[in-house]
């Protein structure tokens, strides 16, 4: 399992820094240094905070088997963000974990970005 604070992150807005990447198989014993991550990722260098608001996004698309322990990570950096007036957007969600949130709703807690490839056309 890996996670790392990325910057560049496509799709990214340049004016939100605060972008983690979540990869592998993730196991609870994890979940704290995740939200640790996050923590440290809320908080700039400096010391000063981003601005309440912003949107913390967290790119799960390289994550192996989704399974409930993913699902108590998401919640938990979600409570995290939401602690500091922020919004944690998932990034590239895989169909079994979408599924998986939409199951113990989640899904209206945390905001899944809707990917490109996944847009519905409008009318012509």
């Amino acid at each position: 399992m890996i996670f790392a604070r990325r910057a560049g992150l496509p799709g990214v807005d340049a004016e939100n820094p605060i972008a983690l990447t979540v990869t592998g198989r993730v196991s609870r014993a994890v979940v704290p240094e995740l939200c640790a991550e996050l923590e440290r990722a809320l908080t700039d260098p400096r010391g000063a905070a981003p601005a309440p608001g912003t949107v913390v996004d967290c790119d799960v698309g390289g994550v192996v088997r989704p399974d409930l322990a993913l699902v108590d990570a998401v919640a938990r950096l979600a409570l995290v963000a939401r602690r500091s007036g922020r919004t944690l957007r998932l990034r590239r969600v895989p169909p079994e974990l979408r599924a998986l949130l939409e199951l113990v709703g989640l899904a209206d807690v945390v905001a899944l970005a809707q990917e490109p490839e996944e847009r519905v056309p409008g009318p012509p």
